[in-house]
């Protein structure tokens, strides 16, 4: 009688791509995604209404204050944070865990602390990259560029940059995002090298 093996698919890993807001790592993890198969990434929580053309699924699950706290009561986030007064992001265990168990890379793009939380919590099986600009004047001229926001917000966002590039030496590799190309080239080394070991 033949024994039938039960071949488990291996946990998939996950790769962390954290910033202050207008580093460009959201263009680095759109990079890496068109560029390896089997990376899926994992989508937000946030409690902050949409932006422009944002769909609720896509770009983040959009939710209502009181629908999030109860979630964090419920501890159904693996890192979650008040990035701004009444504006949440965190990330569903429920959603990482689906797409892990599927055997997919599981990428992210997350602020500074959030990255940082689920590197702790998955150690070994994280790989946590940091996206640096080149200087505060370069990410001002970003923001500004960006069109999106207000004069407050703006200057909300570079008093947290500042704050958030105090923590560069705590995450794996940092790539400082000056030359686009060379950006991409060493994004992709470092997720590629992680991937394969």
């Amino acid at each position: 009688m033949y024994c039938k093996m039960n071949l488990e698919t291996k946990k998939g890993k996950l790769v962390i791509f954290s910033a202050p807001s207008g580093s460009g790592k959201t263009t680095l993890v759109h990079y890496i995604m068109s560029q390896l198969k089997n990376v899926e990434f994992s989508v937000s929580a946030t409690s902050r209404p949409p932006r422009g053309k944002e769909v609720n699924g896509v770009d983040y699950f959009f939710m209502s204050v009181d629908d999030f706290k109860r979630k964090i009561e419920n501890h159904e986030f693996i890192e979650w944070e008040e990035v701004y007064p009444g504006q949440l992001y965190g990330t569903l265990r429920s959603e990482v865990e689906k797409l892990r168990n599927d055997g997919k890379t599981v990428i992210f793009d997350v602020d500074v602390l959030g990255g940082l939380n689920i590197k702790k919590l998955y150690s070994s099986e994280a790989l946590a990259v940091f996206v640096r600009p080149p200087s505060i004047a370069v990410l001002e001229e970003r923001l500004r560029n960006r069109s999106t926001e207000s004069e407050e917000s703006i200057q909300k966002r570079l008093d947290r940059a500042s704050y958030e590039l105090s923590f560069e030496d705590r995450f794996d590799v940092v790539v400082i995002n000056g030359d686009l190309e060379k950006s991409k080239n060493d994004s992709l080394q470092y997720v590629t090298d992680f991937i394969e070991h």
